[in-house]
């Protein structure tokens, strides 16, 4: 395997696959965390008393080694990207967790009255008002749990090759910040009342679009 700095000697189609690798375990293990995340904040955030085992739980997994919880999965699922994913996903809860039920407890009463007034139930006014409100919060913990999944590398630290090790730095910060950029762009496009400056009321956002006062 050739590894230099000369366009032609830097082995490109390796970069490139383990590039493609990265971001995809990268990824999906922060999805996966959020699609779990999510539910268990709600369950979380309606009753209190199960918030501290919950966290409790991911805190404990959290605390656990990742070599010996590949260890543990390589029985299970051998050497492939779910033994990787499972463990960055179980990580990447005690980040996402704590900002779901922060940012559903962050909607004011005031506007979940609203809604209620309007005629919202409970899994309407949840869907409609409460998580797109919770949005941002929600999406600054997915930043950090994509972000950290992705800054891993250990080959060109193993076999102590510098080059690798430089490359691949560099390509983990260029992801890293184009996966940040892209949950930023996401962001503003889920909550439009922060563009316009303008509280987000459930007549006015919860349907996605804007409506017209009347005089």
């Amino acid at each position: 395997m050739v590894w230099s700095w000369i366009p032609g000697n830097l082995n490109l189609g390796l970069i490139g696959q383990l590039t493609r690798q990265n971001a995809y375990i990268g990824i999906v293990s922060a999805v996966v965390g959020l699609v779990i995340a999510v539910p268990l904040g709600i369950a979380s955030a309606r009753w209190r008393w199960l918030y501290p085992p919950v966290l409790s739980a991911a805190n404990v997994i959290y605390a656990l080694p990742s070599l010996a919880l590949f260890v543990v999965l390589i029985d299970y699922t051998g050497l492939s990207e779910i033994t990787v994913i499972i463990p960055l996903t179980l990580f990447s809860l005690v980040v996402i967790l704590p900002n779901v039920v922060d940012g559903l407890r962050s909607v004011p009463d005031d506007v979940r009255q609203a809604a209620t007034a309007m005629g919202f139930g409970p899994l309407r006014r949840l869907a409609r008002v409460e998580l797109p409100l919770a949005g941002p919060v929600i999406i600054a913990g997915t930043r950090v749990a994509t972000v950290s999944s992705i800054s891993l590398f250990t080959d060109g630290l193993d076999r102590d090759f510098p080059t690798e090790i430089y490359v691949g730095l560099i390509l983990i910060i260029v992801l890293a910040l184009a996966c940040d950029l892209l949950l930023v762009l996401a962001r503003r496009l889920l909550t439009p009342w922060q563009r316009a400056g303008l509280a987000p009321l459930p007549g006015r956002w919860c349907t996605g679009r804007v409506s017209t006062p009347r005089s």
